[in-house]
């Protein structure tokens, strides 16, 4: 297959609008590491989840099998809104010079008053 065209795809996947959201979770999935379906070495990861989508080796139905411990094993730990918002001010902090905590923590004091 030289292109890959929408009619390609369209043979395999029932409407253009489940396409473009099985074609993004495919390349989510690419970017995230896993291991491509098709040979296109050179194709970028939307190109190569278009590929796979027309050659039938991706749907609906297989997308959440392929490869999913991968996947899974990169989510992010759920933090508590406490430990989020303790963690958003400790950084806030890092990244203000001194003279901008100082204007800070006096804004804070005439706050107080």
């Amino acid at each position: 297959m030289a292109r890959v065209t929408i009619e390609d795809c369209l043979k395999e996947v029932n409407n253009r609008f489940m396409l473009v959201h099985l074609g993004a979770k495919r390349v989510i999935q690419l970017r995230k590491g896993a291991t491509p379906l098709v040979e296109a070495p050179k194709n970028k990861e939307v190109v190569l989840a278009l590929r796979e989508i027309a050659a039938g080796l991706v749907n609906f139905d297989s997308i959440a099998q392929i490869e999913p411990d991968e996947l899974v094993a990169e989510a992010p730990p759920e933090q508590s809104p406490e430990e989020a918002e303790t963690e958003a001010t400790t950084q806030k902090a890092a990244e203000e010079t001194p003279s901008q905590a100082a204007e800070s923590e006096e804004g804070e004091k005439v706050v107080e008053e």
